[in-house]
């Protein structure tokens, strides 16, 4: 089959430093390529490249088997490639019918603006995907899954061939990542080419046709998708072996830390959750989406204070109100979403990583910015944050290196215990396994971690016990040497181990 698209020896490099190095990648008409690889290996340089966004040091690009020349995204678009990113390019104080008409019509300034053929036409798009939006609401209004379906259903409505799309699921729940998934396969039906990347290699057996792999921005190369296994991918993708991502050592287990008897939030719809967590172990908190994982982290953080049961620290019942008396106690929590409640994004990653004890670098009111550094310097340092200056936006870090700024924030404190929401969501497979060493080093240290995972493999790589939730409540408990996903998914859904 002739590609559709068709990448020749791109090499591009910033700083004297090579992003991409001779990579050639292809896409056929109807096909779902994906393109995977750690953070740093290329992925997002090549799609911009694609897309118009950068200009290659050399090489070619193709389209429909002619070389585009001089490609920028008004050229791209004009070829059929539209990309669409993590976070949404949408105009959010302009409605669903105005953000698709932006990417669509193409007349001239001084036209008269026909509304009826406006909202016929995002309708018909919206329909052809089975998008039920609003078109009266504004984009900013929109939910994540909604604000993609529009950004398809404009690259639709600008007849884009190519559609590249990154990272599109993290933030999305089974049901949605299903919706997602049959959008794209009614677009492949249709001849659309697709190019996915994500870090979520379970999803590739269930969407892709091939795959590409990215290392150091050098190409590896390009498989069936049904004739690779994870084991190989993750090997190709980081140069190490399956079991080097759980790297999950055997540490003495001291006495309970942290215990929860009864425990129960009205408002956070928990209710007679019992569990408890001794001295260097990982105990791992799985469930279904809406089985109340992340509402217990909360009351447990005194987000959402409990209203009744109680919470035990070293044997000692303790009331936790706020956040501010968790902190006290030597408890810290890392969210599930690190960019809205983990992290402030445009600050350096010094001041994030001293903002949870701000006392311990003040004096008399003042800050004393010396303090703050060198504590940032020593996280940097013990958990391998790739980063040129400490005095650096944490927005400009990879997911990865943004993780170990969260988890540092609470590490400054010395905590007994540590909550930790999704700790490798949205990163690769490489920071997957450092973040995963590093819980190990913090279980040897005695810590208590409670570890909440979407991801089984992760669940059962990584826990010493594995506790349940189904419906706000511990569904049961599993030791590691008895648990399965057969086991944990029965009772996930309510049903007996």
């Amino acid at each position: 089959m002739i590609p559709l698209l068709n990448a020749r020896s791109i090499s591009k490099s910033f700083a004297g430093v090579h992003a991409l190095r001779n990579v050639s990648f292809d896409l056929c008409a109807g096909e779902v390529h994906a393109l995977i690889g750690e953070n740093g290996a290329g992925k997002s340089t090549l799609i911009r490249i694609l897309a118009g966004a950068a200009t290659p040091d050399s090489g070619s690009i193709e389209m429909d088997g002619r070389v585009v020349e001089h490609n920028d995204p008004l050229t791209a678009k004009t070829h059929g490639i539209a990309a669409i990113y993590q976070q949404p390019a949408l105009f959010p104080d302009l409605t669903v019918a105005e953000n698709i008409a932006l990417g669509t019509e193409r007349s001239g300034l001084w036209r008269r603006i026909d509304w009826r053929t406006r909202r016929r036409r995002a309708t018909e798009l919206l329909a052809r995907i089975g998008a039920a939006v609003d078109l009266n609401a504004l984009a900013g209004d929109l939910s994540l899954p909604q604000q993609q379906m529009v950004e398809i259903a404009r690259a639709l409505g600008a007849e884009a061939k190519v559609l590249i799309l990154d990272e599109p699921t993290p933030s999305l729940t089974n049901h949605e990542v299903e919706n997602l998934f049959r959008v794209i396969r009614g677009l492949r039906e249709h001849g659309v080419a697709l190019i996915y990347i994500s870090h979520r290699l379970e999803e590739l057996a269930a969407i892709a046709d091939r795959v590409t792999v990215l290392r150091d921005g050098a190409y590896i190369g390009t498989y069936q998708m049904p004739a690779v296994s994870r084991a190989s991918l993750i090997q190709m993708m980081v140069g190490r072996e399956l079991s080097a991502v759980f790297p999950k050592r055997s540490v003495p287990l001291g006495a309970v830390r942290f215990e929860a008897r009864n425990l129960g939030c009205r408002a956070a719809g928990i209710h007679g959750v019992n569990f408890s967590v001794r001295a260097g172990e990982i105990l791992g908190l799985a469930g279904l989406v809406g089985s109340g994982r992340t509402q217990l982290a909360e009351v447990l953080f005194g987000l959402s204070p409990a209203d009744s049961g109680e919470i035990l620290l070293d044997g000692r019942q303790v009331r936790i109100p706020s956040a501010r008396r968790a902190i006290e106690l030597g408890i810290g929590h890392v969210p599930e979403d690190r960019r809205r409640h983990g992290l402030i994004m445009p600050m350096p990653i010094a001041a994030n990583t001293t903002l949870a004890d701000l006392k311990a670098v003040s004096q008399r009111g003042f800050l004393d910015f010396r303090k703050e550094n060198a504590i940032a310097e020593r996280f940097v340092q013990k958990l391998g944050v790739k980063t040129a200056s400490i005095q650096d936006a944490v927005e400009k870090l990879s997911g990865g290196n943004q993780q170990k700024v969260s988890l540092s924030r609470w590490l400054a404190l010395d905590p007994g215990v540590i909550i930790l929401d999704e700790p490798t969501q949205g990163v690769d497979v490489g920071a997957k396994a450092e973040i995963h060493a590093l819980l190990c080093d913090l279980a040897e240290r005695g810590l208590a971690i409670l570890m909440i995972s979407s991801e089984l493999p992760e669940i059962l790589g990584m826990s010493d016990r594995i506790a349940v939730m189904h419906a706000g409540a511990i569904a049961g408990v599993l030791d590691r040497s008895d648990a399965t996903q057969e086991k944990i998914l029965a009772m996930a859904l309510g049903s007996a181990a």
